[in-house]
């Protein structure tokens, strides 16, 4: 790849005009001890061996995670699984032990403690994510330099393991506007002052993206464009408040099954159709799934989406 405007042009999304000056932002943004995006880009063309098997994952992050989500990548994989969860926890709360209801959260029997996970070495995949409002992370909770301690832990439990950051979305009514803050925040925030800070510190290594937010923007294109049969809006993906609304940020059982569809597709280098689209919770009870029309519709947006966006690690290894 020839430098950063190469690597945008290879980007996933339909607004890559907003990623291209995210990007274009980054040199005003960068300090001494981060990557720029020509490095970044370079890291990310190293194609990264598809795994021969199911990997344990363990999950550390917060209702954008969720005990469903993992439960459904589980039962699509056949991979044991766990995680350390709270209510909008940043990843410094969970590393100071200071997490918003962890009690509630984590009383599941997937449940482990995120320190003593990973220095198990159990686990062959680590996906992290930040809290949102990203901004706030950054600013308040030092994202670029918890995304680093944790990546420094899993490494040392076991060297092999597979680094992920989870990128997710902001709030359904965001005033900046939800697809525009996922179209910017990508390469604006998530990369330039998450990501590429953390793989500049020593002992990191190349951390890989799940592009969650990418993968629903395209979605809810794609259902507000009418190809999606049986889906009508972007709110069909997320849950339902108890007065019948729609809650602004956090995903119902299909936006849980298409994140479930996306961490598989990053994470096995596999396009995610023909999986089944009818799962159980983590409490085992039957998820509500997408129309059966909409789901081999919605694994080929995951695909295309996560395979045209080199921080996956699936770019340089697929077509």
């Amino acid at each position: 790849m020839r430098g950063a405007a190469m690597w945008r042009r290879r980007g996933v999304m339909a607004g890559l005009g907003a990623a291209a000056v995210g990007a274009a932002g980054w040199g005003l943004l960068r300090g001494p001890d981060t990557l720029g995006p020509d490095a970044m880009a370079a890291l990310h063309a190293v194609p990264l061996t598809p795994p021969d098997g199911p990997l344990a994952t363990y999950h550390l992050g917060h209702s954008l995670v969720g005990r469903d989500m993992p439960a459904m990548l589980a039962q699509m994989a056949g991979h044991d699984h766990a995680s350390q969860l709270g209510w909008g926890a940043s990843l410094a709360q969970h590393r100071k032990g200071d997490v918003p209801g962890f009690e509630v959260e984590n009383a599941h029997p997937a449940y482990r403690d995120a320190a003593g996970a990973l220095a198990s070495g159990d686990f062959g995949a680590v996906v992290v994510t930040e809290m949102v409002e990203l901004r706030d992370a950054i600013r308040w909770h030092d994202s670029a330099e918890h995304l680093a301690h944790w990546a420094r832990a899993a490494r040392a439990g076991n060297p092999a393991v597979r680094l992920y950051l989870y990128e997710t979305w902001h709030r359904l009514d965001d005033p900046e506007g939800w697809l525009e803050r996922i179209d910017r925040d990508l390469a604006g925030l998530w990369e330039a002052q998450v990501l590429a800070p953390a793989m500049a510190a020593p002992d990191v290594g190349v951390i890989r993206v799940i592009p969650g937010g990418q993968v629903m923007a395209a979605a809810a294109r794609a259902i507000e464009a009418g190809r999606v049969p049986g889906l009508t809006s972007r709110q069909d993906l997320f849950a339902r408040l108890p007065d019948g609304s729609t809650d602004p940020i956090h995903f119902g059982d299909i936006g849980a099954w298409l994140m479930a569809c996306a961490h598989f597709a990053v994470i096995y280098h596999r396009n995610p159709a023909g999986l089944p689209h009818r799962l159980a919770r983590a409490d085992g009870s039957p998820a509500l799934p997408p129309p059966d029309a909409a789901a081999p519709v919605l694994q080929e947006v995951v695909w295309q989406t996560v395979t045209r966006y080199p921080a996956t690690g699936l770019a340089a290894t697929v077509g």
